[in-house]
Parts: structure tokens; sequence; C-alpha cells
């Protein structure tokens, strides 16, 4: 209630700035507006963007319909805005110094950012490539609050070396870091869990369920249970400080304790019922994957707005709010959970009718795909080389493995004993429910683990690499389709490593058209931003109408 009765009381300083006729504040509520309204408009070309992290699996498994994956995935959206709240602190002090800059400047900063974020998510969903909403916003902040530092070290005489001050070397350097190393500890993940599990239920897997789903099911939920709900306790603003000590006090007994009740469960299941475990494990995946996401991503489209609204909290309370400096927001966060409960429905409602993120689906489902059908991506001499090299890489290790073991995995994973499933409308899956499964339950065990360490995690980059992880130990990659899959990965990756590049030269050019002409060039960018939406918009219909 506290954090509702914030809001109401800033709200209220605002109205009463305005109605005394100040010009400056005129302004900043403007801002205030276009901040909330750009963070609605990015909730949804956010989500469409990222809604590919959470329903690939699913979807691609073909274990039930659309309608319950969305369903279930827009519920653990809501759900994870209760554990959110830790991650606010990115927006607000883990890319710049707030007490280097005053009201106005922070909030050109973060105007800057949410024009910025939007424009480009929005082109990323038009020609359904998945990117990375946690990278676009670190460098946008970065490219705003550096083109900021500019104009302020200029203006005070100074040189560009000055600029190192305003900015949060250190922070800014660990966050890439841990971005990109996610690549990589993902890739890993994916393809040393889903070998072990492959090598246990082979894909003739439906007989190995009857007789271990229950123990298969347990750990999967005991995983999602301890990483998401155990150690997110830290992010989340709804438990008292008391209760979470004594959880994570205990956390261990209590993880064993639910493992074993769960395997009486799903035990008691499967003796008596025609319960479908794999169908159960991977929707739960699904609402845990979503809820990661949630926690971790929702910084990404309301982090800023609600930075912006703090930094006027701020402001109010001094004698010359417009000189005020910012320090203040490096204080701990305190999010409203009202807006954050409000945001998870939004995207929770964008994922029923976005028709861009089932684009942006296609995308990462052919990538992963088990049999190789026609490829949408060709060709290139890098591609070529990398396969090359691996498949020299694996012939060579290959040799230091005993004959018999050699044959002992090769009898337990066959690809050719897959055999797709079929939804009601007769589409194929492209992977099978073991698979999903993986992807899922590691996929979101890796984003709850950053989430509680306050690590802005790239969840599009952990997921997607978790897949191409899983399809790699999977065999999916044949000789014939390897080339055009390599070649399809190579070209995501360096779409984001695109994606940060762009985002920090935008931010970077619209922060100074912001801080030079203010007023009007909020207003040009403004325009700018509908035009474009509505030009991809038609774009994107086009490409649907040549693609039926």
């Amino acid at each position: 209630m506290a954090g509702k009765a914030d809001t109401d009381k800033t709200f209220e300083r605002i109205g009463n700035l305005v109605c005394k006729g100040n010009l400056s504040m005129t302004i900043i509520l403007v801002i205030l507006i276009g901040l909330f309204l750009l963070a609605f408009w990015d909730l949804i070309v956010g989500v469409s963007n990222d809604a590919v992290n959470f329903t690939n699996s699913a979807v691609g498994s073909r274990i039930t319909s659309r309608k319950v994956i969305v369903t279930v995935a827009g519920f653990g959206i809501i759900a994870g805005t209760l554990f959110s709240s830790g991650m606010m602190e990115v927006a607000r002090k883990g890319i710049f110094n707030p007490g280097m800059f005053i009201l106005p400047e922070v909030l050109y900063i973060f105007l800057a950012v949410m024009f910025a974020d939007v424009l480009l998510l929005d082109v990323y969903n038009t020609y359904g490539l998945p990117t990375s909403t946690t990278v676009s916003l670190i460098f946008e902040l970065l490219g705003a609050a550096v083109g900021l530092s500019f104009i302020k070290v200029i203006r005070s005489g100074g040189d560009f070396s000055g600029v190192t001050a305003y900015i949060n070397s250190d922070k800014v350097m660990a966050i890439i870091l841990g971005i990109f190393l996610s690549v990589l500890v993902a890739f890993t993940c994916g393809v040393i869990f889903q070998f072990i599990t492959r090598l246990f239920f082979t894909f003739r897997y439906k007989r190995y369920l009857k007789r271990f789903g229950a123990g298969a099911a347990s750990l999967s939920m005991m995983v999602l249970i301890y990483f998401i709900f155990i150690k997110g306790l830290t992010g989340s603003g709804i438990f008292s400080d008391s209760f979470i000590q004594w959880v994570l006090t205990f956390r261990w007994i209590i993880t064993i304790v639910i493992f074993l009740i769960l395997f009486f469960i799903f035990h008691l299941l499967l003796v008596f019922t025609r319960m479908n475990i794999a169908k159960f494990i991977i929707l739960a995946g699904t609402f845990a994957l979503a809820l990661a996401f949630s926690a971790n991503d929702l910084v990404n489209f309301v982090g800023v707005a609600m930075a912006g609204l703090e930094a006027f909290r701020i402001a109010s309370q001094g004698v010359q709010p417009m000189l005020m400096s910012m320090e203040g927001l490096a204080e701990p966060v305190h999010s409203d959970i009202y807006l954050l409960v409000i945001a998870g429905m939004i995207m929770a409602v964008t994922l029923w009718v976005s028709k861009k993120a089932r684009r942006v689906t296609k995308t990462e489902v052919n990538l992963a795909r088990q049999l190789a059908l026609n490829e949408k991506f060709g060709t290139t001499i890098v591609s070529r080389s990398v396969v090359q090299m691996t498949v020299g890489s694996f012939a060579f290790l290959g040799k230091a493995v005993p004959r018999t073991a050699r044959d002992f995995i090769a009898g337990r994973i066959n690809p050719s004993e897959f055999r797709p499933e079929k939804s009601k409308g007769g589409k194929m899956a492209a992977f099978d429910p073991i698979r999903a499964a993986v992807n899922l339950v590691v996929a979101a065990a890796l984003i709850a683990l950053g989430t509680s360490y306050k690590l802005p995690l790239s969840t599009t980059y952990v997921t997607f690499m978790v897949a191409m992880g899983t399809s790699l130990a999977d065999k999916a990659w044949g000789h014939e389709s390897a080339v055009h899959r390599v070649n399809g990965v190579l070209t995501v990756i360096g779409g984001w490593l695109f994606t940060a590049l762009i985002a920090f030269v935008l931010a970077f050019i619209f922060v100074n058209i912001i801080q030079l002409t203010q007023l009007v060039g909020i207003i040009l960018l403004a325009v700018l931003t509908v035009y474009v939406f509505v030009k991809t918009n038609g774009i994107f219909r086009s490409r649907e109408t040549n693609d039926e």
C-alpha cells in the first residue's frame, strides 16, 4: 500500500506545480506522460518479440493448442511481476551515476531511451527476428547517458575524458560481460542436460515416461521451484524480510520435502489416471519461464518510466526541483506493485492478440527443428567453415571414447527413431516433448538464477542458445541442414550485436535532439515514432500476405 500512496502523492505534486503556471514543470509533465505512454507501447512491442522466449518450446512440441500455451504463459507473466522489484535498479543507477544529473537531464535520458526502444523493437518484430530487449535497454541507457554527458562536459569546458565520471563504468562492464557470457553458459548447459536426458529417455520416450515420469516431473518441478520461487524471493516486494530469511535458511530442507511430496503425488497420478506427464512438465515449464522472463525483463519496458516518476518525486521535495541532484535514485527501490501487475496484464493480453509474436516464434522453431525441411537461411563460407571445424573436432574427440561407449550412445541417441507428434490441425511437431521440457527447465533456471543476483540477463540470448544447444545434442543438425542452421544462428547473433550498436547510436542522437530543442524535439520524435510504426505495420501485412 505504501507504493500506491507514494504514487498518489507524486501525481498530486505534479498537478500542484503545473497549476502554478510553471512552464518548465509543464514540460516535465509532458515528458512524464510521454514516458508512460511509451512504456505502454513498449510493453506491446517488447512482449511481441520476447514471446519467443517462453512459448517456442511448447509450440514446437505441439503438445497442446496455442491458446492453452498462451494462457499459461500469460498467468506466468503476471505472477512474475511480483518478483521483479529488485531489477528496477538497473534503469535508475545501473548504467549512469544519477548524482551527476538534475531532474530535466535524467528525464531527457529516459525519454530518449524509450523512443529508441519502441522504434528498434518494432522493426525487429516486423522482420521476425528475435532480439534482446535487455541488450537494447542497456545500450540505449548507455548511449543516452554518454550523449548527455558529452553536452555537459563541452558546456563546462572540460575534455571528453570527463565523461567517465557520469557513467557507472564498472557496473556497465559487469552487466555486458554477464549478458554475453550467458550465451556460452546457456549453450553449454543446453548441450549437457539434453545429452544426459536423451541418453536416459531416448527418442522412444513414451515407454520410459511410464516408468520414470514421476521422478522426472518431480525433479523438474523441484528445480523450477528452487530457482524461481526460493531464490527469487530476494527480488520480491510482497514478502517480509523475516519470511524471506526463514525460507533461505531452510531452503534445502524445503526443497527436499517438496521433491518427496511431488514424487508421491505424480506416482499416484500415473498409476491411477491417464495423466500426460510430458504435457504437464512442458506447461509448468512454460509458466515458470514466463515468470522468470517477467521478473527479469519487466524493467526493460516499465523500469524507465517508473524511474522517471521516482525522479520527479525526489525533486518535488526540494526547494528548487529543476536544479536538484538525482542522487536519490541510487537509494534502494520501492516499486509500486500495482503498476507492475498492470504492466504484466498488458503483456499477457498482447500475447493473445499480437501476430508479430508468431512470426518471431517461427525463426527459432525452424532452427531447432529435428527434421530437415525447407531451410529459411542459405549458406555462407563462414557457416560451412564452422560446420567443417565442428565435424572435425567431434571426429577427433570421438577417437578418445571407447568403441563400446560410442555404440551405446549411438543406440540411445538415434534421431531416426524420432516420430513427430501432430496437432489437431495436422501440423507436425518440430521436436519431441523431452527436448521441449529440457529447453524450458534449463532456461527458466538460468534466468531465475541471474535474477536472484539482480543481473539483467538477456532472456532471448539464454532461451535461444539453450534451444540451439539441445538441438545440437539431439543431432538435429544433419550433414545437409547443418550449414543452413549454423548460418541462421550466426545471422541471429549478428543481429544481436547490431542491436547493441543501433540502440546506442539512436539513444545518443535522440538525447541530443531533446536536450537542444526540448519540447519541439519531443514532438518531432513522437511524430517519427508513429510514422515508423505505421510503415512497419504495412510491411508486416505485406509479408504476411506473401507467406500465405
